[in-house]
């Protein structure tokens, strides 16, 4: 590319947006032209505007400390400066939706890390080595929206990342049912352990509505288009507990399945070692080029040693072993706010730029 795309950043002051800052320097194709934000932040610059609130360890990219704060209420001036805007704003989720969708009417592409839009059936929720296949049913999400431009295309959930690619693997052999426990980082909530000094030395089994979103989302990303729409997979039955725990970064889930056609664990272990997806056959700048790391030692994966593996892009699992209720048990690692947010959102970017969905305006 000899000019980069020029990118928006639409709640670009919390934690995903602060990521999807730090992500972007220096990117290979795009450039971030346009911070948006709360109208308390508008008018500051970046700088200023997360002075005293930035979580990340790396500091302040210097590209985007002087990127004056736009008020994301008011799109039109948003939009007529970028390309295409990723989306991370915390607001409920009626506002989401509408926000999304008049950017989208603009002509312009939405990545969205929000929720809001996953279970709109004309909107594909994709991790990009998986179902880069509903990018298809944009064409008639542009048609109801009324524009020949711009669309909605959504993130999934942090917490499935750590497990759904390593069952995507293995769906040849059928899998029937599993059951999944995620331990899950401070960071999916936009905390740190300043914000929230209670997580110290502590364990909440509970995330509100994370159980329904880790049971249902892979079923849409398993799903098939029918009739201009998703329609989601009616297996594996999934069924999750999702706990909090005193840990900055990584989702680790615990990971019971039953096959229908059990495979042996030499198996399984070919099929992640060997699992490549879209963004791996285009070579796309964030894609990590071995997608599922498998560890043999009984200690690993950990959050702390191997969250980070491929730049936070890859994802790991150890303890492959048979069990006495279901056919095999594993552990996964993914990192939540890389992977699992604005990462995976940048390499969803990154596809739809490669396949001719977001182009320069």
């Amino acid at each position: 590319m000899t000019q980069k795309l020029k990118v928006g950043i639409v709640g670009g002051t919390g934690m995903v947006g602060q990521r999807f800052v730090d992500l972007l320097d220096q990117h290979p194709w795009f450039e971030v032209t346009a911070i948006a934000a709360s109208a308390s932040s508008a008018g500051k610059t970046y700088e200023q505007s997360v002075q005293g609130r930035w979580k990340l360890t790396s500091p302040i990219p210097e590209a985007v400390k002087n990127i004056v704060v736009l008020d994301a209420s008011k799109v039109e001036e948003v939009a007529n400066q970028v390309d295409f805007v990723f989306c991370a704003v915390d607001m409920k989720k009626d506002e989401i939706k509408a926000l999304e969708e008049a950017y989208a009417k603009t002509g312009t592409p939405v990545v969205s890390n929000n929720s809001a839009h996953r279970w709109t059936p004309d909107i594909p929720m994709v991790i990009p080595e998986i179902n880069p296949g509903h990018l298809e049913v944009i064409a008639a999400q542009r048609k109801r929206l009324g524009t020949e431009t711009g669309f909605i295309a959504v993130k999934p959930n942090c917490s499935i990342q750590s497990y759904v690619p390593a069952l995507h693997a293995l769906l040849d052999f059928k899998p029937q049912v599993v059951i999944a426990s995620t331990y899950q980082a401070i960071s999916g909530a936009g905390k740190n352990f300043t914000d929230w000094p209670e997580m110290l030395d502590n364990v909440i089994p509970y995330i509100g509505g994370e159980e329904e979103k880790s049971e249902q989302e892979p079923l849409r990303i398993w799903g098939s288009i029918e009739n201009n729409e998703i329609v989601k997979a009616n297996a594996p039955l999934i069924s999750t507990q999702c706990i909090r725990v005193p840990v900055l970064d990584g989702h680790l889930a615990t990971v019971f399945v039953s096959f229908e056609n059990k495979p042996s664990k030499e198996e399984i272990l070919e099929r992640w070692q060997q699992f490549k997806g879209r963004p791996q056959e285009l070579g796309l700048p964030s894609a990590p080029k071995q997608f599922i790391t498998y560890f043999e030692e009984e200690n690993r994966p950990q959050t702390r040693l191997d969250r980070d593996i491929e730049q936070g892009m890859g994802v790991s699992a150890g303890r492959l072993r048979e069990d006495s209720v279901y056919d095999y048990k594993f552990v996964g690692l993914s990192h939540n706010t890389i992977r699992g947010a604005a990462g995976g959102a940048v390499l969803i970017a990154e596809l739809l730029k490669a396949e001719g969905y977001i182009q320069a305006k």
